[in-house]
């Protein structure tokens, strides 16, 4: 099959595994700000365990994936030699802080213009716009000259993996212990508990790494070709890192508005995470009508509209400094084992700890 051909399939499959996600988060209320929240105020970790579920779900699949031959995880854009600390930190922080001043991540976004609120609309190009900013523009200049200037050079990549074999381990046997390892563990914290886990909370933590996993296989074994008939080198086709990618809803928003407005220019392409990213409105759209849950919703006053603003600002520059977001992070570079995602995704939920308390503190003031 001719490199368009294949392309083309990458594509439509990416739109598929995008609109099963938003269907699924839709009608199971998948939200990592919601399951953060949801400990803080409540003490109900139901939430937060259906997000688990989906990390060692993800984690067990793409390790066999792995295992396998199918993909490489070292192929992927999380598991590269530049430990960049200071911008996984940084960036968590900013993202973690952001999403609960917006009502929710990058996805969740998604989510939420699919069901009809239009302040969700005004978060996705804010974050877009800064997100492009921190990419290619003031920020981006920032983030290269700054932040990334501090930062560890790890020889043999930063997947734990292979950490584990600088200290004696059978290269072989590293990503299968550690998958068991990781991922056995979140599944015995999930279901051991005595509160048991209803059917929808199951079915939103499973589906959700599988699709991440599938999310791996379509990019890195479906779309990939050993040498570009063009380059004469390894490629990933429909990508935009140009490398193996899988869900993830923070840099996407910015290719999509780039897209959008040039979209004459004959370089600028279709790519796997644009066509995601719109699967999951038009899932969670779809799920929104048969369910009749769509409704226009937009800001309450002043001071909602300032949140959102500011949370989308903030996600925007943190979900490109963090290379990633609690799903492009969260679940799909935390698959990889990978150091920095891992970093990430405690940086994440430590900043949406501090915007509860800030919430808590600015309510306690106007009281």
């Amino acid at each position: 099959m001719d490199p368009m051909s294949t392309a083309s399939i990458v594509l439509w499959l990416a739109f598929a595994l995008g609109a099963a996600f938003g269907a699924v988060a839709s009608h199971t209320r998948f939200c990592t700000m919601g399951a953060v929240a949801d400990i803080v105020n409540l003490g109900d970790w139901t939430r937060m365990r259906m997000w688990l579920l989906a990390i060692a779900v993800a984690i067990l699949g793409s390790a066999v994936l792995h295992v396998g031959g199918q993909i490489d995880l070292d192929k992927s854009i999380y598991r590269t030699p530049s430990f960049n600390w200071l911008s996984h930190l940084l960036g968590g922080l900013s993202f973690g802080f952001g999403m609960v001043l917006a009502s929710g991540c990058g996805a969740r976004t998604l989510v939420r213009i699919g069901a009809g609120n239009l302040k969700a609309l005004v978060v996705f190009i804010v974050l877009g716009l800064v997100a492009y900013m921190s990419m290619r523009g003031v920020l981006g200049v920032f983030r290269v000259q700054v932040l990334e200037q501090v930062s560890m050079y790890l020889a043999a990549g930063q997947g734990l993996p292979a950490m584990l074999v600088r200290f004696g381990l059978a290269p072989r046997a590293a990503l299968p212990l550690c998958a068991l390892v990781i991922g056995g563990g979140l599944l015995a914290f999930v279901f051991i508990s005595r509160d048991r886990l209803s059917f929808d909370i199951v079915l939103g933590g499973v589906v959700v790494g599988l699709l991440v996993t599938a999310g791996w296989y379509v990019s890195g074994h479906l779309g990939y070709l050993a040498e570009d008939p063009e380059t004469l080198q390894e490629a990933f086709l429909a990508t935009n890192s140009g490398r193996m990618e899988s869900l993830t809803f923070v840099a996407p928003q910015a290719y999509t508005l780039e897209l959008l407005m040039l979209w004459s220019d004959s370089s600028r392409r279709l790519t796997f995470a644009i066509a995601s990213g719109l699967g999951v409105i038009v899932g969670s759209l779809a799920h929104a009508l048969c369910s009749g849950n769509f409704r226009w919703e937009g800001f309450h006053d002043v001071e909602d509209t300032v949140n959102h603003l500011v949370g989308a600002v903030l996600m925007g520059f943190g979900g490109v400094v963090a290379m990633g977001c609690t799903i492009g992070q969260g679940i799909s570079g935390v698959s990889t084992l990978a150091v920095g995602s891992f970093l990430t995704l405690f940086s994440i939920i430590a900043g949406a700890r501090l915007a509860l308390a800030y919430q808590y503190w600015r309510a306690e003031r106007a009281a």
